[in-house]
């Protein structure tokens, strides 16, 4: 009865110790999936999710807006390539989802994007606004933001089992259910935690000053973002927890990166039809 009991919870400890993993940033995160597995499950789950919308017509139908995000995401991707060299084979993609209710956008582990027209309509962002936005994205899949959300998932899951073994009665049988459902939902669906808020923030931030856009942008796009939803809560602040002094922090934080920043400057664009 003892090693039943202890058993499951001994393992899943045992587990979440031997399998920590350091974010591009220096950060601890919890790593039951690796960023490989987080990718390769990624390519999959994008795929389903464009191939539908494609067949509705629903996919890059505004050739400006297509052409105008390519560019500003191309020169954020140019610049994350450089800075983690790793990434250069990861088939980068942007896809433009014609759905004017939906005020979103997000990168998959392996670079698979998507911006949400409902986004744009909502925030009418500048170019240098609109880069905040992507290379925040981009920064969530540079810290391996799909795989630690994936683990702690699986970690709860493998949890809620361990409870259910132990106890074996009903109601622990249903928290099994649950877990198992958590585990389940795709990655761009769970909120991100602050810590990762701060990382994809700060990453984010130096990308697009890196490719040329004006740190200081970040600020404006989070003031616009709390404004816009029309009394409901954008996708995108459920997704991206916003604390009420975002604002001045990303205000802070921009002169950090100003030596970065040279909007007069050449800047290398990315380009997605040669990606695998």
């Amino acid at each position: 009865m003892f090693a039943k009991k202890y058993l499951i919870p001994t393992l899943l400890l045992t587990a979440v110790i031997t399998a920590c993993a350091t974010s591009p940033t220096g950060r601890r995160q919890l790593m039951l999936v690796s960023p490989e597995t987080a990718v390769s499950a990624s390519k999959e789950a994008y795929v389903k999710t464009i191939a539908p919308l494609a067949d509705e017509g629903k996919i890059d139908s505004d050739s400006e807006l297509v052409k105008r995000v390519r560019e500003i995401t191309g020169r954020i991707v140019y610049q994350a390539i450089a800075l983690y060299p790793n990434t250069a084979d990861w088939g980068w993609e942007i896809k433009v989802i014609d759905d004017a209710k939906t005020i979103n956008a997000w990168c998959m582990a392996g670079g698979k994007m998507a911006l949400y027209t409902g986004l744009v309509d909502a925030v009418n962002p500048t170019d240098d606004e609109l880069a905040q936005v992507m290379g925040h994205e981009v920064s969530h899949a540079l810290a391996n933001h799909t795989a630690e959300k994936m683990s702690v998932a699986l970690a709860t899951q493998i949890g809620m089992i361990g409870v259910a073994v132990a106890v074996q009665d009903k109601e622990s049988s249903a928290l099994v259910l649950t877990g198992a459902s958590l585990a389940a939902a795709t990655a761009i669906t769970l909120p991100n935690s602050r810590a990762a808020e701060i990382e994809s923030d700060e990453l984010g931030m130096r990308l697009a000053a890196l490719a040329g856009y004006n740190p200081a942008a970040a600020a404006t796009l989070w003031e616009k973002m709390a404004k816009s939803g029309s009394g409901d809560t954008p996708e995108f602040l459920s997704t991206h927890p916003s604390p009420e002094n975002r604002v001045a922090t990303l205000k802070a934080l921009a002169p950090k990166f100003a030596h970065e920043y040279q909007p007069r400057a050449k800047h290398p664009v990315f380009n997605f039809s040669k990606a695998k």
